[in-house]
């Protein structure tokens, strides 16, 4: 394992943080290890809590039988990442049933397995080929199902044809440019085929460098090609109204919404422009059907994501187009929340605090990517800001919505951080009072500017593990002591988990990002079903997770 890693970036692993961030700029779940964990549904995420799997491809369409039709193949759909990841898995899961296939809940029931991957850091990376392997031992000549295991998401792009060499247990590595026709891809590969993968290059040269000039419309995006008639999504599928070619891999009442994709930012850490290319937003109009769309599945929390959702609209003409659609969103019937994520600070402006904060039916949620507070190193990872300005931002911020969530994470032990910058972050981080805060040793990426800095002012691993652990363990005790300044506090809460067996009633309040922000116990909530929106007062937590009883109202 340690040679396949080796032969794609030799780094060593970054820290993972007990809620859930893989890096700077990516979400992952952690917390769930196994075969079963990772492989037995479509979809499937590892958790935070590691409380469970996602189950059940829900789709619209039903397929009639039609002459010449390919033999049906079963296919499982893993994902791991982001929530970014998560959109486009439901796009292959579209694309890929209209193309005839069969999506199944369990990979050891699956023709073939499609392994959706994330290649930001060395650990996302790793875990990445471990669920592939994983998938591998299920195929027929292990005594498996399998005919095929196939790689996509951005491990496969970064890495292309390196990856296909150094892991021949995967039959193919597809790229971004494969997915418009991945059914056709899939089932060649299936039948023998050999697909011959793409040599990786820099995406950011796919389009303009002007933002005004791009046209996504010539390259394939991920998450932006939705838009469906019926010859592309199948018969059966509704003859007027909202479609897409998506497909939901999990049933839970919230749904990722892809705003843009790529960043035009040159973060001296980040790999992910190479790969993910220019900042692209979508069209208002393409994201309002596909929230139409999630609607009409029992959706009631839009999750906004994007690489960086503060320049969404840039490239349209509009730098402030979302504070326009913010209220076109919330106002979808069967809407109940919409939420924003990763905002960068030094582009949040006024008028889009103000949005998020008095927007009816958007929470007040800030997911601001700090990642330092000292100048010094900020401008090193050629970002910008210092305490004063972030803790000015978070000024604005609680005046208009003092109960505001707030989440951010932060690169430890970054070349040249020196024992003052250090403390400049811990003080910070004590005066800003976020709900969660993320928190990563920085290790090299291949590619970036920063893993060509010199050894001179790069710490030993060792002086990183220990920053790490001690700013971790500032961190934790923050993150509780602002959990505990909510107890008294009326909440209102998206209910995500029921048990049966033991009346355990989980879901999230309006601070609480979608599984790494920690969740909400409810107390005295018999009767209550996954999608309601039930009051509550939190009357006790344990670390950044909340106790709650209901009051009764339920919307």
């Amino acid at each position: 394992m340690v040679s396949r890693l080796a032969a794609l970036s030799p780094q060593p692993a970054v820290s993972e943080e007990p809620g859930g961030r893989t890096g700077p700029l990516g979400r992952r779940r952690v917390g769930v290890k196994g075969r079963v964990s990772r492989l037995t549904a479509p979809g499937v995420r590892l958790r935070a809590h590691g409380t469970g799997i996602l189950t059940g491809a829900m789709t619209t369409t039903e397929h009639e039988p039609q002459a010449e039709t390919p033999t049906p193949l079963n296919v499982a759909v893993v994902t791991l990442g982001c929530a970014r990841n998560e959109v486009d898995s439901e796009e292959l899961a579209g694309r890929l049933e209209a193309g005839g296939f069969i999506l199944v809940n369990d990979a050891e029931d699956a023709d073939t397995v499609v392994v959706n991957t994330c290649g930001f850091v060395e650990a996302a990376k790793k875990d990445s080929v471990d669920t592939l392997l994983e998938a591998a031992d299920l195929k027929v000549e292990h005594g498996g199902r399998a005919q095929a295991v196939v790689a996509v998401g951005c491990l496969a792009e970064r890495y292309g044809k390196d990856l296909a060499e150094s892991l021949p247990e995967a039959d193919a590595v597809l790229g971004f440019d494969d997915y418009p026709d991945i059914a056709a891809k899939l089932r060649a590969i299936v039948g023998g085929e050999t697909h011959h993968p793409h040599t990786p290059s820099d995406r950011r040269r796919l389009l303009p460098i002007t933002p005004t000039e791009r046209d996504a419309s010539t390259i394939s995006v991920p998450g932006h090609d939705v838009r469906a008639d019926v010859s592309d999504i199948g018969a059966g599928a509704p003859a007027t109204g909202p479609r897409a070619v998506r497909r939901r891999l999990d049933a839970g009442p919230m749904a990722p919404l892809k705003l843009a994709s790529g960043c035009d930012r040159r973060c001296s850490f980040c790999a992910i422009p190479s790969f993910r290319g220019s900042f692209v937003s979508r069209r208002p109009s393409d994201v309002l059907q596909e929230g139409q769309w999630l609607a009409t599945q029992g959706v009631k929390e839009l999750f906004l994501v994007s690489e960086n959702s503060t320049s969404y609209g840039k490239d349209l003409g509009d730098l402030r187009l979302l504070e326009t659609l913010l209220p076109e969103l919330s106002g979808i019937d069967g809407i109940e929340r919409v939420r924003v994520s990763y905002l960068q600070p030094a582009e949040t402006r006024p008028g889009l605090i103000e949005a998020i904060a008095d927007t009816p039916g958007v929470v007040p949620y800030f997911d601001l990517s700090f990642q330092h507070a000292s100048a010094t190193v900020l401008r090193r990872m050629r970002r910008f800001g210092d305490p004063e300005s972030f803790l000015g931002l978070l000024e604005q911020i609680r005046r208009l919505a003092p109960l505001a969530g707030v989440r951010s994470n932060v690169i430890v032990g970054f070349p040249g951080e020196t024992e003052e910058d250090l403390q400049t972050l811990c003080d910070f981080l004590e005066a800003a009072r976020m709900d969660v805060t993320g928190v990563f040793g920085y290790s090299d990426e291949d590619g970036t500017e920063a893993a060509g800095f010199g050894d001179d002012i790069k710490l030993d691993d060792d002086e990183i593990r220990a920053r790490t652990e001690h700013v971790t363990a500032l961190v934790e005790e923050l993150n509780s002591q602002r959990a505990e300044e909510r107890v008294g506090e009326e909440v209102v809460v998206l209910v995500e988990h029921v048990d049966p067996d033991d009346d355990t009633v989980e879901g999230r309040a309006a601070h609480q990002g979608p599984e790494v922000d920690g969740t909400t116990l409810l107390t005295s909530a018999e009767g209550a079903k996954v999608g309601d929106l039930l009051t509550a007062t939190v009357t006790g937590t344990d670390g950044v997770d909340l106790i709650a009883r209901v009051d009764g109202a339920t919307r």
